[in-house]
């Protein structure tokens, strides 16, 4: 299949679109490139030996969107074109809004008058705001405690009406949980613009000196050591779960919603000796008060995913410490260099 990925420059996007290469596929990606770079694409290309045609493109933008859907014959789409700072989303909502919704809206526009119909959308696990865990495909989503988690319910909500008025339609909705590590060769992994939004890359730029010292928020919550516990996933994992997701959508119509997660929880102190371990460093730590709005635990059950695509995360955390490292060594100025 010729595969458009709305935002494949980034983190999760270049790893998806090596292993759809890998896969036999044929990639077109899309990028404003507001947080990623070029760069991530040309060593996806160097890594597998095939070619990425490559649009610098908002998918916001209806004109240049009808342009990529117009010059190539696109098969489906995979739409990981979103902002996703928990935080900023709260300080900039019109933004969050605009950028995470209307691009949905628009790429779901012009792919019903090219009669495209395989959609594939990089959701969250924060669509479940604060239920019980594990979180359950079948649960009622709660309010969310961001603008960035309501996006995403907005979107997936949106994905749905479509395809239940489009019955040639296949939608897969992924939830995923809390993406780390990098190709296992060092080349592409997570350069975050600025502040960076995840816990691996602070813990990275501790162990080679960016930073003096790791800030834990909390320790005092109701968890095995007091620190937060999150389901982190191995980022090629990930990547391959959206490859089994539109490969799955060539038999299936309608609206399918699976977990990717591992399915078991890890706290901010283990994945922290973990990476000691893998990596023989110390990570100093300093424990500070919690954050607003934080949840104590959360993590997936994955069975749903295993038993329908028949994927299941087979990297532990050790691989995603020892992978993020070596990302970081290789790479200590991100793309920059």
């Amino acid at each position: 299949m010729r595969i458009l990925v709305a935002g494949g420059a980034g983190y999760i996007g270049s790893h998806t679109c090596l292993v759809l290469l890998e896969a036999g596929h044929d990639v077109v990606v899309a990028d404003n490139l507001c947080n990623s770079k070029t760069e991530s694409l040309r060593r996806v290309e160097a890594l597998t030996g095939k070619q990425i045609v490559f649009y610098e493109a908002d998918v916001t933008d209806e004109t240049a969107v009808e342009k990529i859907f117009s010059e190539q014959e696109i098969d489906g789409v995979i739409h990981f074109a979103g902002l996703k700072a928990v935080g900023e989303s709260v300080e900039q909502p019109i933004r969050y809004y605009h950028n995470n919704v209307v691009s949905t809206l628009t790429l779901c526009k012009v792919m019903q008058r090219h009669g495209v119909n395989k959609f594939v959308f990089s959701s969250s696990a924060t669509v479940y705001g604060e239920n019980e865990i594990p979180f359950v495909e079948t649960m009622s989503l709660l309010p969310t405690t961001n603008p960035y988690g309501e996006t995403k319910v907005m979107s997936e909500r949106i994905l749905q009406d479509v395809a239940n008025v489009n019955p040639d339609w296949s939608v897969a909705l992924l939830r995923y949980f809390n993406p780390i590590g990098a190709h296992e060769s060092g080349r592409i992994g997570e350069d975050p613009q600025g502040i960076p939004n995840n816990l691996m890359p602070y813990v990275t730029q501790v162990a080679s000196g960016k930073r003096e010292y790791l800030r834990v928020w909390g320790d005092d919550y109701p968890t095995v050591d007091g620190t937060g516990v999150r389901d982190y996933i191995h980022v090629m994992d990930l990547a391959e779960g959206h490859v089994r997701a539109i490969e799955k959508l060539n038999e299936e119509k309608g609206v399918l919603i699976y977990n990717l997660g591992t399915g078991h929880g890890v706290s901010v102190l283990e994945l922290v000796h973990a990476f000691e371990k893998a990596n023989g460093l110390t990570i100093p730590y300093q424990v500070f008060e919690r954050r607003a709005g934080d949840i104590a635990e959360f993590y997936a059950d994955a069975s749903k995913a295993e038993k329908e695509l028949g994927w299941k995360a087979e990297r532990t955390i050790e691989d995603m410490c020892r992978d993020a490292w070596n990302w970081q060594k290789q790479n200590p100025q991100g793309y920059e260099e």
